[in-house]
């Protein structure tokens, strides 16, 4: 496993942000961590990036122990923090030499920096001070500081906050192409960015982990009462009636003809034989498909 977390707990003073959690992600994984503001994931990151100190668990990157081993798990992650943490007065390539010169890259900095300019795009501002570029370019700058060791494991927290809708697009693509050859973990609160980028989603909601799913198609049917169905009945339907039916959680009236019905699976037959036995016809029944935006209020309201 590129990323291995077990009961993993993190206080500050009484304050619990991770409550005993677990995950893993396999090698070549693209992985959203989802969850509002305050959440925790920016503290599982820093934990995971060594940059942080954790109460109780165990974090281990490509099978080393991040305790025992500080050293060698950072050099296996790229990690790139919410807030970009570059120096404004410097220009674009002597800071990536900087950055190269601390992983001790010697002879060979050179030859990565130019090649980390040319993959996230960087040539044509490279020779600019860092304080003049764009919030995109700057968040390109971010991005190769990270690859700079080639690391093993990628973690990006929030790496298109605050990027126009063009940047914002320039970025995904990048991360998309870096995630062919890398384990990434991507930290969002957006549901687009889950959709556009990744290929599995992992939820956190005030340190617990209430979701994990590597099929993306999952997150909509996740809960117990997901299955929502739009029906309307030629006359009058009493929604007491309605009620009543196996599996039927919630019962929302659009008209006195016009119902919308939550349950527990798909209830079609079931409505079918409630309309043969109430002599009501059906004009027109649909499933409706809710949406991510929804989905990740209900995981973590």
């Amino acid at each position: 496993m590129s990323i291995s977390i077990s009961n993993l707990t993190k206080k500050y003073g009484e304050q619990t942000v991770l409550n005993n959690i677990h995950f893993e992600i396999g090698e070549g994984e693209v992985v959203g961590f989802l969850g509002p503001n305050g959440a925790g994931k920016t503290t599982t990151m820093k934990i995971l990036a060594g940059a942080l100190s954790y109460n109780t668990g165990l974090v281990k990157i490509c099978g080393v122990d991040v305790r025992e081993n500080p050293l060698q798990t950072k050099s296996l992650v790229g990690y790139l923090p919410e807030q970009n943490p570059l120096y404004p007065d410097m220009y674009v390539k002597e800071y990536l030499l900087f950055v190269a010169e601390a992983y001790r890259l010697g002879k060979g900095k050179q030859a990565r920096v130019n090649e980390l300019i040319d993959l996230v795009g960087l040539r044509p501002e490279f020779h600019k001070k860092i304080g003049q570029l764009s919030k995109g370019y700057r968040q390109r700058v971010g991005l190769a500081q990270a690859l700079i060791p080639n690391p093993k494991v990628l973690i990006l927290d929030e790496p298109t906050t605050g990027l126009d809708p063009n940047q914002l697009e320039e970025i995904r693509n990048l991360i998309r192409e870096i995630g062919k050859d890398k384990t990434v973990l991507l930290s969002t609160h957006i549901m687009q960015e889950i959709k556009a980028i990744c290929n599995r989603v992992i939820v956190i909601n005030k340190g617990d982990i209430v979701a994990d799913y590597s099929d993306l198609s999952e997150l909509k049917t996740f809960e117990e009462n997901s299955f929502h169905l739009e029906v309307e009945f030629a006359g009058e339907v009493s929604t007491e009636a309605l009620e009543k039916l196996e599996q039927v959680t919630d019962v929302k009236r659009i008209s006195p003809h016009h119902v919308l019905l939550i349950a527990s699976a798909d209830i079609s037959g079931i409505i079918f034989d409630f309309a043969v036995k109430t002599n009501n016809k059906i004009l027109m029944l649909k499933p409706i498909e809710r949406s991510m935006e929804e989905v990740f209020q209900s995981l973590t309201k």
